[in-house]
């Protein structure tokens, strides 16, 4: 008989892993709490790294589809100093495949596919080691029984605690995000300032960051230092209250560059946090975890890549290593914990050196992982 495998969370780790075990006729159950697909903004773009999200897609057998929808154009990084002075253009070559962009919605739709997943199901608890195998516990009182449950459900994961006591603990950054919707038509100046990728402005402590998604849409972020109640006098509903926090935090900032914030739409506060490195736990059986749920990290776009590799090499375990379901999972961890935690490190050193109080750290980062 096989097993009764669940996967709580439907992000691209969750859904990376059920499609992989999709493809070797292996059943999965997805849990996701949201009640639709379209339930709520999909949030930005990604970039799939060659050896880390765009493997597991092939392992997935969605690579070719991927590269289809994909926009290696979205590559290019121009960088500013904050008086609106170009310190770098990097632009892609035409053949350039090694990290091209893709929205989440789409990435979304493409690993879905023939999935069936549960909507709408919020899960509060998973209890493993009961006589009926690992008990997972839904916000509306019910309970079901799995043989084996993988947490892929985030940041503030329900299932982490099945295995680890730790929590996630703030960075000392925050960020708001804000958004430019037809940005060709109605914003053109900015338009040709973002360019077809992205473009960041580093000041001391503070940055501002704008990012082209696809049909005209453009993330922004604006991220700084300061104490996690920096807001505790402002209603972050009131989006003309935060717009005027912010350009005093960027006061004297190039017209051009502060255009991002006076066009920006509504605002989202999202105070960064991480998990400790390197974050472990003993082996539970039944039980394991994936992505931020196991090792979240600075979104410096590699934590979708591993949720993605790792949801796909944890189904491959299932379905083709061996046979004691135990040992491939422990396999999978070991090898999970030390990439991520090496990938921990960078991130966390990028992070320090993108919201520094010497700007030059920042352009020093990019010219050490991305040359000119």
């Amino acid at each position: 008989m096989r097993q009764r495998i669940a996967v709580v969370g439907g992000g691209p780790g969750g859904l990376t892993f059920a499609r992989v075990l999709h493809r070797h006729d292996h059943p999965v159950t997805i849990l996701e709490r949201d009640p639709a697909p379209d339930a709520r903004p999909p949030g930005g773009t990604l970039d799939l790294h060659k050896g880390l999200g765009q493997l597991a897609l092939d392992k997935a057998g969605l690579l070719a589809e991927f590269q289809a929808l994909s926009r290696p154009e979205g590559q290019a990084m121009r960088i500013l100093d904050p008086a609106g002075t170009v310190l770098r253009d990097w632009r892609p070559h035409p053949d350039d495949r090694a990290n091209p962009e893709i929205d989440r919605g789409q990435l979304r739709d493409l690993l879905l596919g023939p999935l069936d997943v549960r909507w709408g199901q919020g899960v509060t608890r998973v209890v493993p080691g009961t006589r009926d195998g690992v008990l997972v516990h839904f916000a509306d009182g019910r309970q079901e029984a799995f043989d084996f449950v993988v947490g892929a459900d985030g940041a503030w994961s329900r299932t982490r605690p099945a295995v680890s006591p730790v929590a996630p603990h703030y960075t000392g950054i925050t960020v708001v995000e804000t958004c430019l919707d037809d940005v060709d038509t109605r914003h053109p100046d900015l338009a040709r300032l973002i360019g077809d990728g992205s473009v960041a402005v580093y000041g001391v402590n503070r940055t501002l960051v704008a990012q082209r998604n696809s049909g005209g849409h453009v993330k922004v972020y604006a991220r700084f230092r300061a104490p996690l109640d920096w807001h505790t006098n402002l209603d972050l509903a009131d989006a003309e209250a935060v717009r005027s926090s912010l350009l005093t935090l960027f006061n004297g900032w190039a017209a051009p560059v502060l255009d991002l914030l006076h066009h920006g739409t509504a605002f989202v506060h999202r105070p960064l946090y991480v998990l400790p490195v390197p974050h472990t736990w003993p082996h539970v059986s039944g039980v394991t975890l994936l992505g931020d749920a196991a090792h979240l990290m600075p979104p410096l776009g590699v934590g979708a890549n591993l949720a993605m590799l790792e949801g796909a090499e944890l189904a491959e375990s299932i379905a083709t290593g061996p046979a004691d379901l135990d040992e491939a999972v422990r396999a999978f961890e070991e090898q999970m914990w030390a990439r991520a935690g090496r990938w921990a490190k960078i991130t966390m050193a990028g992070l320090e050196r993108l919201v520094s109080p010497d700007p030059a750290q920042a352009l020093a980062h990019f010219e050490q992982v991305q040359p000119s």
